[in-house]
């Protein structure tokens, strides 16, 4: 599994239509993804799947208005139930020849919700879409492997995060029986892991139940940014944080450089604590777009990742309403590389 630095080929959107994701807000989220396409499409293709023609025609009229140029975006009559493709969709991958192909997890929603049937065939349009090559990862003992994209995040060299809280507990359990070492064996064989780093939780109001894509993301082969809550007054967040924050630091050999990002203050819907955080940030061609949420510490955390991306533009995008679907841009969007030949 490539870093996700590595030169892309495309990232992959689904355009929202799932209005339950959304209550009262469906119409503004429309404009959010028309303003995260006309920014990614400057610096690599956009694959748009639209659960019907209707949907195809609220993007095309979106994007129209945000002056996108349709030589850089295409859209693809795809049903889906939901737009999380960091999550539905494959996980892109290396073969030993450098060419891609497609490692299709199986997707059960989260272990959370029923609506899901779609979704688990993303995967399968997205390999008549590429010709990428798609592959099932199976058990030892036989079942197919659930497991989510915003679960695991690569280094590109060999090394993997992902949190206890997600696949270890018994709470939103996607893989019953399947213990650490059997999940390092798939990440092992699947994405060419040689060491799994084990975080403890993820941050308060994932209803994933942990996913490491919230909270901590390697910038280089070597530096991870970790979302550290220092107020001890945000009990929860200041709680698992500093577990994660000794977590990194006691990881092992070679040591790796640890860069704290900061929460913003608590966003809250209808009595509801959202998953705003800035590590849900994507890492495309050229470009970063970070979530803000019209809060002061957007401006910190910005110049902490333009910090580590000098060689990249830095782009905050507006994700107050977008987070009250429980996910923000990195849950949304999910990377195809280059070929290793032209990385």
């Amino acid at each position: 599994m490539p870093a996700e630095w590595a030169r892309h080929s495309a990232t992959w959107l689904a355009w929202p239509h799932h209005e339950p994701d959304w209550p009262g807000k469906l119409e503004a989220i429309h404009w959010v993804y028309a303003e995260i396409v006309r920014v990614l499409h400057r610096h690599e293709r956009v694959e748009i799947l639209c659960h019907d023609d209707e949907v195809a025609a609220n993007a095309r009229a979106r994007l129209d208005a945000h002056g996108c140029n349709p030589d850089h975006y295409r859209l693809h009559r795809v049903a889906t139930d939901r737009v999380w493709l960091r999550d539905s969709a494959p996980t892109f991958v290396h073969n030993e020849d450098g060419s891609v192909a497609l490692v299709n997890w199986s997707f059960n929603a989260w272990a959370k919700y029923d609506n899901f049937g779609n979704d688990q065939a993303v995967g399968a349009a997205i390999e008549r879409i590429t010709n990428h090559r798609r592959h099932q990862p199976l058990r030892a003992d036989g079942p197919p492997v659930v497991l989510e994209g915003g679960a695991i995040e690569a280094n590109g060299t060999g090394l993997l995060m992902v949190t206890e809280e997600c696949l270890l507990s018994d709470v939103q359990v996607r893989n019953p029986g399947l213990d650490r070492a059997g999940y390092e064996r798939v990440f092992r064989d699947w994405l060419g892991v040689d060491r799994t780093i084990w975080l403890g939780e993820g941050c308060v109001g994932d209803d994933t139940h942990g996913h490491i894509d919230d909270i901590a993301r390697f910038v280089s082969a070597d530096t991870v940014v970790l979302a550290v809550e220092p107020d001890p007054t945000d009990a929860e967040n200041h709680r698992r944080s500093m577990d994660n924050l000794h977590r990194l630091e006691g990881g092992g050999a070679p040591p790796l450089r640890i860069v704290q990002l900061p929460f913003p203050r608590p966003v809250v819907m209808d009595g509801q604590r959202l998953p705003a955080s800035y590590a849900n940030f994507y890492i495309a061609n050229d470009v970063v777009i970070v979530p803000t949420f019209n809060d002061p510490m957007d401006r910190v955390a910005l110049n902490i990742l333009a910090d580590c991306f000098p060689d990249r533009t830095v782009c905050g995008i507006h994700a107050v309403d977008l987070v009250w679907g429980l996910g923000t841009l990195h849950c949304l969007t999910q990377q195809e590389p280059a070929p290793r030949h032209i990385l």
